[in-house]
């Protein structure tokens, strides 16, 4: 099974960027932890990042026919991109939404998240771990048993 994890805008920023929400571990770190991850449970992972909204969408559609499922954290693209949502609809590899703060817990305008709509499952609130959440909930509910 191979995992593609995007991360949006502002995640290389991790442990810098109001560490109160995001905490204090880098984007090295959860690279560092996926990978680790990745390995114990058996998986092939691919980790990518991007601040520009069409790098991430043409990630998402290179994954087609490679990837058999996909962890995204869109970050403020959440909230604002439908352009992502139809990449996610069009190739249409089981994503699971991650968030590592709660944003149903925060300002208005992160309550709505349009990629929601094409994911099989959403992870909120859980730092980092949310991660290991995705993989193992793909790994779980998606890949092919010989």
């Amino acid at each position: 099974m191979k995992i593609l994890v995007l991360n949006g805008c502002n995640i290389n920023m991790l442990g810098i960027r109001e560490p109160d929400i995001y905490g204090h571990e880098s984007y090295k770190d959860l690279c560092d932890m996926v990978i680790a991850h990745a390995k114990e449970i058996g998986v092939e992972v691919e980790l990518y990042q991007s601040n520009h909204e069409g790098a991430l969408i043409d990630r998402i559609q290179q994954a087609y026919k490679e990837a058999d499922g996909i962890v995204i954290n869109p970050a403020a693209y959440t909230h604002t991109s439908v352009g992502i949502l139809d990449a996610v609809k069009a190739v249409g590899i089981p994503t699971v939404e991650v968030h590592i703060s709660d944003p149903d817990s925060r300002e208005d305008f992160r309550k709505i998240s349009y990629v929601r709509q094409a994911c099989v499952h959403t992870v909120k609130g859980h730092g980092l771990k949310g991660y290991i959440e995705a993989m193992d909930y793909l790994k779980e509910n998606y890949e092919v048993k010989p």
